[in-house]
């Protein structure tokens, strides 16, 4: 958590929405748990209990509040200004590894025992990993509830729930309201074939900045940009998919077609890290309008925001010069009628090395392990292992144009505001 109860609970008491997503309210006499911004009464101090996440809070028997939504806010920022085993772990959990690969999985990838890493998650986060998918699960569940018409049964094995019964079980006891209640409250909308989300983030967000840059790198057939929107094709664990992404006031504007419903969940993480709406833009700005040389930039240009991705293997190919598209869309969804290339359909060494497995670039890796990996392997260099690890982990201090010690620990987000001057 990044601040103490004390100060969490000042900002629980102002319903100071830039801490939603960092931490999460309890209140021991209702037995419900909130984001900072709740509208409800305040608590006494005494009633109040703060966690790290929301499974935590479901782990100590507490239940989501139906007012504020406590899983729809952006996410903590914290996890990725920490490259430590809990947020590398997160980063994985929420692209949903454990619903396809079990915990056997998880811990594989990080490179430790399922013990280890269940006894460093419930020390740093309040839970487990198998609690923490849970609480995926239940986030992916809702949306799933509350924007298409989907059999209840299908919702079930979209979201990864084991059973009909499991899914129910988990619903009631999470948003204490049965899956027929939620459905009556919709919270977004739904046309056919396409599931509309709206996609939180915290203010101020420089949403043209993001689409100058992607329309400069733009793939054609994989990618379309407009003055108001960005749309592309995505690769996903278990099929294809299309999204159109369209700022607003206070959210972006997710629109998704999806092969395979199961895929909801990374999907919107994905999108989520590519558009690095969990960032704590307020934090940035004070901190980089201190500096002369950026204030102006900082002062015209506010909530400046990391382009990240959706495919680490990708991200890295197009950095090295690989920016063809690759298969045709079984469903081409206008402009968008491609997926860029799987790996295995590029010959050149570093393709080989992703495509079977001795090379691998996606969030759960370590900053500086990746970047040295990348750096010694031959042909890319450390120019663009900083690139790629800056995009796929949205690492906030990596020194893309200078090693200013004085721009630490926001070194990417200067580097973004000096490239937008330049």
């Amino acid at each position: 958590m990044l601040l103490d109860d004390e100060r969490a609970y000042r900002a629980v008491a102002a319903r100071d929405a830039r801490f939603d997503g960092c931490f999460i309210l309890a209140v021991r006499t209702t037995r419900i748990y909130c984001r900072p911004s709740c509208p409800a009464v305040t608590p006494k101090r005494r009633n109040a209990e703060f966690y790290p996440t929301a499974a935590a809070a479901q782990s100590a028997g507490y239940r989501a509040c139906r007012r504020c939504l406590p899983d729809a806010v952006p996410g903590s920022p914290e996890w990725n200004l920490r490259a430590d085993l809990a947020a590398r772990a997160m980063r994985l959990i929420s692209d949903g590894v454990v619903e396809r690969e079990g915990v056997p999985g998880l811990a594989a990838r990080l490179g430790y025992s399922e013990r280890h890493l269940t006894r460093v998650l419930t020390a740093e986060l309040g839970a487990g990993p198998l609690a923490l998918a849970r609480a995926h699960r239940a986030h992916s569940a809702r949306l799933l509830i509350e924007t298409t018409d989907l059999s209840f049964a299908d919702i079930a094995f979209a979201a990864g729930f084991a059973s009909v019964r499991q899914f129910n079980d988990t619903i009631r006891a999470v948003f204490a309201a049965t899956p027929s209640a939620m459905r009556s409250t919709r919270s977004a909308t739904t046309t056919a074939g396409r599931i509309t989300l709206r996609l939180p983030y915290r203010p101020p967000f420089d949403a043209a900045g993001l689409l100058a840059y992607f329309r400069a790198h733009a793939v054609p057939g994989v990618e379309h940009v407009t003055d108001h929107g960005y749309a592309r094709s995505l690769r996903l664990p278990h099929g294809q998919a299309t999204v159109l992404l369209e700022p607003a006031t206070g959210y972006v504007s997710c629109s998704l077609r999806l092969t395979d419903l199961r895929d909801l969940g990374s999907a919107v993480s994905r999108v989520r890290r590519l558009l690095d709406l969990d960032a704590d833009p307020v934090a940035v700005d004070d901190f980089l309008a201190s500096d002369p040389a950026l204030r102006p930039s900082v002062l015209a240009r506010p909530g400046v925001r990391l382009p990240g991705s959706v495919d680490g293997a990708e991200t890295l190919l197009r950095a090295l010069g690989h920016d063809a598209p690759g298969e045709p869309l079984e469903q081409p969804d206008g402009p968008v009628t491609h997926l860029y290339p799987a790996p295995s359909a590029i010959d050149s060494p570093v393709a080989r090395a992703l495509a079977d497995g001795t090379l691998r670039v996606d969030v759960g890796r370590d900053a500086d392990e990746l970047h040295a990996e990348l750096s010694a392997f031959p042909g890319i260099g450390p120019q663009v292992a900083s690139y790629v690890v800056m995009r796929v982990l949205g690492a906030p201090d990596i020194p893309l144009t200078s090693d200013n010690i004085a721009w630490r620990p926001w070194r990417s987000y200067a580097a973004m505001h000096l490239r937008r001057t330049a």
